[in-house]
């Protein structure tokens, strides 16, 4: 039995259509891949290092792992569409701002007020979850998140040939346009849905020690952390590879960067198709099998001296199937230790894991060198592939002590 509202497409009075929360996920994650193919040609047209450069990323993924913390109890007390469209108005200024800078420090000023958008992002399945009960979250958040999964395969794409007819201000312009797109669309759509004020920030705060003190709860964050770190990672250093190291074109660039995502989707669909007959537990930790053992015949290969672009990116499937394996389930994981606290773990777990990632995508751009090849990011994604799926047999050894 069905229990979805009554929606009534572009009315303000009713909640958002399936489209417009699809979007309102979708531009979220334009806005962090679209680039990339033209980040190399970014560092020469602003005169720096492609490890300044690579700020844009970093950075970006800091901001937003601070935003993960306040925007659930902010959007608790203000509402769901007053954050969103205040968020992606920001979005669509800081976007203008950073084309038409003429710095790398006024464009990397406006590159981290672009994470905004990223509440758009965030509060797309926190809205899901104001419409309908728990039991049919999950198969509405999927259709959501599908923005998510779809639009790295064809964000980088889209940036590789922008920059091949014009240039990386092009790439820019198409993503102020889709802001503004995005932005109508939101503004005639989406009715307020929050019906009483969640856990404010201060009881979230109060509420951490009692996360702080289980080892599952770390077990798992660090899990998503590694596992997520890994892609994060290849993001930080595949654009320079892909141009300096194999002298691909931009476009052919965002094509090996969509490759992760391919297996991200076979992932989530072999999560959602088996995790409840294997379990959370065994399903996250066949993911960072999958996930090392991939990344481990990419190393080897490019040790015994085969070092090809379809092998380098090919492999980087594997990535993506395992963290598709992997990913949902610690996050199911790290959302039950404490079921009264999942929302404060599901901010704090989120900003765990993209910090994480922050840190591994500016890590690995600083590693690379045309004379290094590939080889440093490699080693880097095969650790941290590692220490994944030591965090998740940490945790199954954890919970065989407490069942015992």
């Amino acid at each position: 039995m069905t229990t979805l509202p009554n929606v009534r497409f572009l009315s303000r009075t009713t909640p958002p259509h399936i489209v417009t929360l699809v979007l309102l996920a979708g531009i979220g994650a334009l806005n962090m891949s679209i680039f990339l193919p033209s980040l190399n040609a970014m560092t020469d047209y602003f005169d720096t290092t492609y490890a300044v450069m690579q700020i844009s990323l970093s950075g970006y993924l800091a901001a937003t792992a601070a935003l993960q913390i306040f925007i659930g109890p902010i959007s608790d007390k203000v509402g769901r569409r007053k954050v969103v469209l205040v968020a992606i108005g920001i979005f669509i200024l800081a976007t203008i701002g950073a084309m038409f800078a003429q710095s790398v420090e006024v464009f990397l000023a406006f590159r981290l007020l672009q994470a905004s958008v990223a509440t758009s992002l965030v509060l797309s399945r926190t809205i899901v979850r104001d419409m309908v009960p728990q039991d049919q979250a999950a198969s509405m958040i999927g259709y959501v998140t599908m923005g998510m999964a779809l639009v790295p395969m064809f964000g980088p794409m889209i940036g590789g040939v922008l920059q091949e007819l014009f240039d990386w201000h092009a790439t820019f312009a198409f993503l102020a346009l889709a802001g503004i797109g995005v932005f109508a669309l939101a503004y005639f759509d989406l009715g307020e849905t929050v019906q009483d004020g969640g856990m404010g920030f201060g009881e979230q705060i109060k509420s951490y020690p009692a996360l702080f003190a289980s080892p599952r709860f770390w077990g798992y964050a660090l899990c998503a952390a590694f596992a997520s770190g890994a892609f994060f990672a290849l993001l930080g250093g595949a654009s320079f590879i892909a141009s300096s190291v194999f002298n691909l074109s931009p476009f052919w660039s965002g094509v090996g960067l969509g490759a992760p995502a391919i297996g991200y989707a076979a992932g989530n669909f072999l999560s959602g198709r088996y995790s409840v007959q294997l379990g959370i537990n065994k399903m996250a930790l066949i993911g960072t099998i999958v996930t090392l053992v991939g990344m481990g015949a990419s190393l080897g290969l490019s040790l015994a001296g085969f070092n090809h672009p379809l092998a380098f990116f090919g492999f980087c499937t594997f990535l993506g199937l395992g963290n598709g394996m992997s990913m949902p389930n610690a996050t199911a994981g790290l959302l039950s230790v404490r079921p009264r606290l999942a929302g404060t773990a599901s901010g704090l777990g989120g900003a765990i894991m993209v910090g994480g990632g922050a840190a591994l995508s500016q890590f690995a751009g600083g590693l690379l060198t045309v004379e290094s090849g590939t080889i440093p990011l490699q080693w880097l994604m095969f650790i941290v592939s590692a220490l994944a799926m030591v965090s998740l047999l940490l945790v199954m050894q954890r919970t065989r002590q407490i069942n015992a």
